[in-house]
């Protein structure tokens, strides 16, 4: 399991059930099959969020954990598309009012333990709002988020 952020914040775990084919960046899907999957993801991702009862939050950061069948090497970044079509379904669940750099820090894309029944993505939601100034300032260090 992945390890709470020590910061003072609260955090929420969504985690999208397994079994759902992911997009990678280095797909070349046909428009149709990319919008059928977006849609996939985004849908699961919003009814994850209601599960977890995650509140409305003002700002947030969130971490995207892909838990892979196995161990082998990956790039966690290149399932991006993925993640982004999970945010848009937390933003549906009313979690953020939109997912610009305003009120979403991430995601911050990591590999994550292995699941013999994934791959799956797991999220990592965490309130900025109640975050300690240095643990902020950890995961933006330039202050844009601020």
């Amino acid at each position: 399991m992945i390890p709470p952020l020590n910061s003072g914040a609260r955090t929420w775990h969504i985690e999208l059930p397994t079994g759902l084919t992911l997009m990678t960046s280095n797909e070349r899907l046909y428009h149709l099959q990319r919008s059928d999957r977006t849609r996939a993801l985004r849908q699961a991702a919003r009814i994850a969020t209601q599960v977890a009862r995650v509140p409305h939050l003002e700002r947030a950061y969130v971490t995207c954990y892909l838990r892979a069948r196995d161990r082998r090497r990956r790039d966690p970044g290149n399932w991006y598309p993925s993640a982004k079509a999970a945010l848009d379904g937390i933003v549906d669940a009313g979690v953020l009012t939109d997912d610009d750099a305003t009120r979403l820090l991430g995601p911050d894309m990591r590999l994550g333990d292995v699941l013999k029944t994934g791959p799956q993505l797991l999220l990592v939601v965490t309130d900025l709002t109640q975050m300690d100034p240095d643990h902020l300032a950890l995961l933006d260090p330039l202050g844009v988020a601020a």
